[in-house]
């Protein structure tokens, strides 16, 4: 083999290791981008959507006015649904394979519901429905949600921290679960 062959098969090597994914790149997508998902059908994200934050409505004056809660619930789904294309896109190991499953299983549970109950939700909010629909409401969601939810997120946390420790990720824990509230 010639010495001009050399590069273009290190060249290729090199590219094909660049494009793997390594364990801090699945941890990061698997489990740490589901952080963003905290407070689904409970307390959370409730609050965000009865005091939506406040967005540029004039760049001269710099007036600002409140999110509509269909801008909150839109924003919110376009995250969740571009980290979820994320964890799709990894390629399944023997290693990662249980950590991908179940941050797959959560995504699949939460994206219909962001789709439906939260968009019921913040049409109400933005069309001045009562409080005690409102309340009324949520109450449904999370007593229909809040349950299979953290079974879902916890069995993230719990894969994500195994894998972590298999690889020496470092990882700290700022609140164990969204139950803890």
């Amino acid at each position: 083999m010639n010495r001009n062959m050399l590069l273009p098969l290190f060249i290729c090597c090199t590219l094909v290791s660049c494009n793997s994914n390594a364990p801090e790149q699945y941890f990061g997508k698997a489990v740490l981008n589901c952080n963003f998902l905290y407070g689904f059908a409970g307390y959370e994200l409730q609050r965000d959507l009865a005091t939506p934050s406040e967005k540029l409505v004039d760049e001269k004056t710099l007036a600002t006015a409140p999110m509509k809660r269909a801008e909150v619930v839109k924003n919110k789904l376009e995250t969740v649904e571009s980290n979820f294309e994320k964890v799709k896109s990894l390629p399944v190991t023997d290693d990662t394979k249980e950590m991908l499953n179940a941050s797959i299983a959560l995504y699949e549970y939460v994206i219909p519901v962001y789709k439906n109950e939260y968009q019921q939700l913040a049409t109400l909010y933005d069309n001045g429905a009562a409080a005690d629909k409102i309340a009324t409401m949520e109450k449904g969601m999370t007593d229909t949600y809040e349950s299979k939810f953290l079974q879902l997120y916890n069995a993230v946390l719990t894969s994500g921290k195994a894998y972590a420790s298999k690889h020496g990720i470092q990882v700290r824990e700022v609140n164990p679960s969204p139950a803890s509230h």
